[in-house]
């Protein structure tokens, strides 16, 4: 294969000819954690005055930890680990393998984690972690279908790292920090704006003096696939023209059909009953019990297998979606946690479901005013998620170009 000129052909693949390339081994220093045994004795913790205990569980797949975590060493126990300062490179080994993190807080790290302790030749520490991550992403693409549950330090030092000059390190590092920063701005923004949606919930959902009392099995009809048409999995097809809804499509209050499956024509027309309409509201009543899901399009069309129901209502009894949002609030969940009584809910009976009792307003235009604004702060963090999804996207192509010279910055 022709090599552009400017580049060289490496192990690691093609990069720029003034770029180094290092075994692992050569570049840095590193050790194991640890903890005094056995693991779990009580007197090795200390949850008032001891320093923070870093495990694998802290660490992020976006090269971050959480906020410093409650866990705490005791003095005793402090003698025995390592300790990783603030500002320190570490990386998980086992659990969730390969996860880089540079610390932002002092604390003793747990055998799964490896800390980077000196390194021998000039490095940037942000650029550093976008390289390991991405080099140990390479490595388990090498392992076709396997799941990676640990690496050993013999592994981790025979990696190879692409290494330019210092100031390109830099500007790399730089560059993917403010893509990161974006992602995380991102995040934060779209939890506050769920806040926000919640509180609204809380008080539009608020039965207020003249709103009616109803029972669901008065006011609408509930179906789902019956037994006896017998839908197996083995009839579960990857595509196809109509859509199989089963309830792991459940994402945020919507389906996401891009993970659905199909069946064919005659299991689609088997039952007009259970044949997806827009408006419909879906309820899971096996598996995750009442997960809650409103139908707002219908790229093509679907059908329910005998985990679902499809909830319409009766003569306008309700606005769709408004029972759509009160499903979503405590109401739904506090009459779950009656049928249950403190046990675990194996199956949502229809004989049950139909005595939930709710609450709306007495005309469908108050219904519909209330859900048209918790449809709006829907579709407000629909877009910033949109958004999210499409800055995760340009800072893993970032990564891909950068990490490997196809793009330079502040280079001669």
């Amino acid at each position: 294969m022709e090599v552009k000129a400017g580049y060289k052909q490496t192990e690691y693949g093609t990069i720029p000819e003034d770029w180094g390339l290092m075994e692992l081994r050569s570049i840095a220093k590193y050790r194991r954690g640890s903890f005094p045994q056995p693991y779990g004795l009580s007197k090795w913790y200390d949850d008032i005055s001891g320093n923070p205990f870093i495990q694998v569980v802290d660490v992020t797949d976006e090269m971050k930890l959480k906020p410093e975590t409650k866990k705490r060493l005791s003095a005793e126990a402090e003698k025995m680990s390592v300790f990783a300062k603030k500002g320190s490179v570490i990386i998980s080994l086992n659990g969730s393998v390969g996860r880089v993190a540079l610390t932002h807080y002092d604390g003793f790290i747990d055998r799964t984690l490896l800390l980077f302790e000196s390194f021998s030749v000039p490095l940037d520490k942000c650029y550093f972690i976008y390289a390991l991550s991405a080099v140990f992403r390479e490595e388990e693409k090498k392992a076709p279908g396997a799941i990676l549950k640990t690496i050993t330090k013999e592994h981790l030092s025979n990696f190879l790292l692409p290494l330019p000059k210092i100031a390109e390190q830099e500007a790399i590092g730089e560059a993917l920090s403010d893509a990161d920063a974006l992602i995380e701005a991102l995040e934060g923004l779209i939890a506050k704006k769920r806040q926000v949606k919640q509180g609204a919930m809380q008080e539009l959902l608020r039965p207020k003096e003249n709103w009616v009392e109803k029972r669901l099995g008065n006011t609408a009809v509930l179906k789902a696939r019956i037994g006896w048409q017998g839908l197996t999995t083995k009839e579960y097809l990857d595509s196809g023209d109509y859509y199989l809804i089963t309830g792991t499509e459940f994402k945020n209050g919507y389906i996401d059909w891009d993970d659905c499956h199909y069946v064919d024509m005659s299991r689609y027309k088997q039952d007009k009953n259970i044949q997806i309409r827009e408006h419909d509201v879906l309820v899971t009543k096996d598996g995750t019990i009442g997960k809650i899901a409103l139908i707002t399009d219908l790229p093509k069309p679907a059908t329910l297998n005998s985990g679902v129901f499809v909830i319409r209502p009766i003569d306008d009894a309700f606005y769709p979606e408004f029972f759509y949002y009160l499903l979503c609030s405590n109401v739904f969940i506090e009459f779950l946690n009656q049928l249950s009584a403190g046990s675990t809910i194996n199956h949502l009976y229809q004989k049950d479901f139909v005595n939930f009792v709710y609450k709306t307003p007495p005309t469908l235009e108050e219904q519909t005013a209330i859900a048209e604004i918790l449809s709006d702060m829907d579709a407000e963090i629909a877009a910033l998620e949109g958004k999210l999804s499409k800055a995760r996207e340009v800072k893993q192509g970032m990564m891909s170009v950068l990490l490997t010279g196809k793009i330079r910055l502040n280079h001669d």
